[in-house]
């Protein structure tokens, strides 16, 4: 068992409570935090874009990530969405058992 941090852009506030609410309601994730307010500057497709998101940060397991990004990239709106997984080096053990728990199936 080890712990993911997953953190995964959204253009809005909506959108990614949807995301938060469906990920967790199907058990992929044990939580969501919701970081509205981004201003997100990049380049993209030879121009430069700056745009306001939200970010998420879900807490998924190793054994759940590969499920996990394969249900976010159906809900996302993103041609190329920002979904990049963060292992921990340290993990408080009784909220890694609470995120074990909350993803079982």
């Amino acid at each position: 068992m080890g712990a993911l941090f997953v953190y995964i852009t959204m253009p809005d506030e909506t959108s990614a409570e949807t995301l938060a609410r469906t990920l967790v309601g199907e058990r992929f994730c044990a939580g969501v935090n919701i970081i509205p307010g981004l201003k997100s500057v990049y380049r993209w497709q030879g121009k430069m874009e700056e745009h306001g998101e939200c970010a998420c940060i879900l807490k998924t397991t190793n054994e759940r990530y590969a499920a996990l990004e394969k249900r976010a990239l159906e809900l996302h709106p993103y041609e190329t969405p920002c979904i990049a997984a963060l292992s921990p080096a340290r993990v408080y053990p009784p909220f890694l058992r609470w995120i074990d728990e909350e993803t079982r199936s």
